[in-house]
């Protein structure tokens, strides 16, 4: 590529967030070049790999016939681990179809989604690594690739949780250890038969499990479970600034976690065909950078449009609606010839109208509360210890429910403890 090639606008990431940016932008007839460092799309890019449907379902209507999806999530399980033991709430329904999800495996699911972007027009190239921003009078004008310079009205950056074009326009420099975790996942082969007899699933539906306790040696963080067609989704999540003086390596937890009483019997046999690391952006609004810029738009993870709230982690539906915002507001800037921060505005406006800064807002003390280390370390054992008390029969006069309730809480800190840790986490979600 030379300086004699110009586009409406370049997208950096191909990832959900940019693949949809660069769709947007094509089926409305700009010039469109996506840029993807790795050699295929998805390929640098690691979830869990859970996308809740509705944003993807409202820029491609019926995606799921078509696109690499695994299975339609119909149950749903979170689980307070012990050392030995496992206590879960577990929810399976069929109103879930009624806002489906899907787990996915991102280098199928990524390659499709930039296939579409492809089909509607967008240029795709793999294998480039944006080295800085052109500029000129303090405006981005394009984007440096080794020698090669690529000019656009627009530039959007969608290079992920570390984003260098953040750095490079000096809209946030190093992110803090608190507001990043550090994500492992294996994928592991199982025959399709064995998954849904081991999870009681039908042939296209499928199971989500997060746990919190043991796997992460009290750590701020959790695992991670999603049946695949053929494979199981399984890893950790910690957060960096607690992993950075631990003693155990992740690789070490994301073993012993697979040796859990609980989790062996259920990926036993597999065979590990994928082991990939990834950071994640958890600081929710408190990381967030500026999104709009002269001739410049931030979106997906490497705007931090990440929310966990302990019992769900959503990303990727976020990041394909800030893609499609994105879009617009190019497409609003190029009919009105003002690609300055002003003329692109409407990217801020759109999101703030939207779920997506509106969740962020509303889940925004959700990244402190989960600083509570009783999460993690306490409150698996009491809730182990209520649980085996609720259902032992041992010979000796039966407690009051209620008595034999409250000496579980004493032991693992007290009611008032207990009190404020639940009014601070109903405050919080």
């Amino acid at each position: 590529m030379s300086t004699e090639e110009r586009f409406d606008a370049i997208v950096v990431g191909a990832g959900p967030a940019g693949s949809v940016a660069a769709y947007c932008l094509a089926k409305a007839g700009l010039e469109v070049l996506l840029v993807e460092r790795g050699n295929a799309p998805g390929s640098k890019n690691m979830t869990g790999g859970r996308l809740y449907g509705h944003s993807l379902e409202k820029v491609i209507p019926g995606f799921w016939e078509e696109a690499p999806v695994e299975r339609r999530i119909v149950n749903e399980t979170i689980t307070f681990l012990t050392g030995e033991s496992a206590v879960s709430l577990d929810v399976k329904s069929k109103q879930f179809a009624q806002a489906p999800s899907f787990t996915v495996l991102r280098s199928e699911f990524d390659s499709w989604l930039a296939g579409k972007a492809e089909e509607a027009g967008a240029m795709l190239a793999c294998g480039v690594r944006v080295d800085e921003l052109l500029r000129q009078e303090g405006k981005v004008m394009g984007i440096r690739s080794d020698e090669d310079e690529m000019l656009a009205d627009v530039v959007i950056a969608a290079d992920g949780v570390n984003s260098i074009l953040a750095q490079k326009a000096d809209i946030r420099g190093e992110l803090p250890a608190k507001h990043v975790a550090t994500g492992v996942k294996e994928v592991i082969e199982l025959p399709r038969q064995v998954i849904e007899d081991r999870f009681h699933l039908t042939e296209q539906t499928g199971a989500a499990q997060l746990f919190v306790g043991e796997c992460t040696r009290g750590m701020q963080g959790g695992g991670f479970l999603y049946t695949n067609h053929e494979s199981i989704s399984l890893g950790l999540v910690i957060t960096a600034e607690e992993f950075a003086d631990a003693e155990e390596r992740i690789v070490d937890l994301v073993e012993e976690f697979k040796m859990h009483p609980l989790i062996q019997p259920l990926i036993e046999g597999g065979q590990v065909v994928e082991y990939s690391a990834h950071l994640v952006p958890e600081g929710g609004l408190n990381m967030m950078p500026s999104l709009c810029h002269d001739g410049l738009l931030i979106v997906g993870d490497a705007a931090g449009l990440v929310l966990n709230t302990g019992y769900m982690v959503r990303g990727m539906d976020l990041a394909i609606a800030s893609g499609e915002a994105a879009a617009n507001a190019v497409i609003a800037a190029k009919a009105g010839g003002d690609f300055s921060k002003q003329g692109l505005s409407s990217y801020q406006t759109a999101l703030e109208n939207s779920f997506v800064l509106q969740d962020m807002k509303t889940y925004a003390k959700a990244p402190k509360f989960m600083e509570n280390h009783r999460i993690f370390g306490n409150y698996p054992g009491l809730m182990e210890e209520m649980m085996v008390s609720l259902f032992s029969v041992n010979g000796n006069s039966a407690q009051p429910v209620r008595k034999s309730m409250l000496t579980s809480i004493k032991r693992h800190g007290g009611f008032m403890q207990l009190a404020k840790d639940a009014w601070k986490g109903m405050r919080a979600v």
